[in-house]
């Protein structure tokens, strides 16, 4: 699989999860949103003895980028390489129709690196974490509906889509919103 698909792959099963959950319980899509940013630069400096590579910023600037022991295909950059960096970010938010759950997070992460059979550095990194807050209070009138996080702090949301402030009279005190978010970087070198 590339490396560009497995980025989209990842950030769309994170946003399409929410409609499996439908199937599998009384789970129901409440919204999410994606967002894709690209960035072209080139490499000025290679420190392979101490993992630091230094590219072109904003402005002609010089930025050192510290990367750890993993990066084994690091003395395979040059000066002058071209560094695509695309980072996608997208978060589903879902609601639980069953009421008593409780606040909670995850966090999962990891990496995919280039293969042996591509000598250009690169490879992807991915994070994702899931939060669970429980609804305490639903105001109507207000739109507003009051979030207990995992963290304890109640959080009060003002609902402004119009579509989803008509269904908030659906809304029971007890039930749950998980929201995921998924962050995935994808960083590509070529001559």
């Amino acid at each position: 699989m590339k490396i560009r698909s497995l980025a989209h792959a990842i950030a769309l099963a994170s946003v399409m999860s929410t409609a499996s959950f439908v199937a599998f319980a009384a789970d129901l899509p409440i919204g999410s949103e994606s967002l894709e940013s690209h960035i072209t630069t080139k490499v000025l400096a290679v420190d392979a003895a101490n993992f630091q590579v230094t590219v072109e910023g904003p402005n002609n600037t010089q930025v050192p980028i510290q990367l750890t022991d993993k990066a084994k295909a690091l003395p395979n950059l040059k000066v002058g390489d071209k560094v695509d960096i695309y980072v996608t970010r997208s978060i589903a938010y879902v609601l639980d129709t069953e009421v008593g759950g409780a606040p909670k997070a995850s966090e999962e992460a990891g990496t995919v690196r280039a293969t042996k059979d591509n000598p250009n550095p690169g490879g992807e990194a991915f994070r994702q974490v899931k939060v669970t807050s429980k609804i305490t209070a639903i105001d109507l009138k207000k739109h507003q509906v009051t979030l207990l996080p995992p963290e304890g702090k109640v959080k009060v949301v003002t609902v402004e889509n119009p579509e989803l402030q008509a269904r908030m009279k659906n809304l029971k005190v007890g039930q749950t919103v998980v929201a995921t978010y998924t962050e995935v970087l994808q960083v590509k070198t070529s001559r």
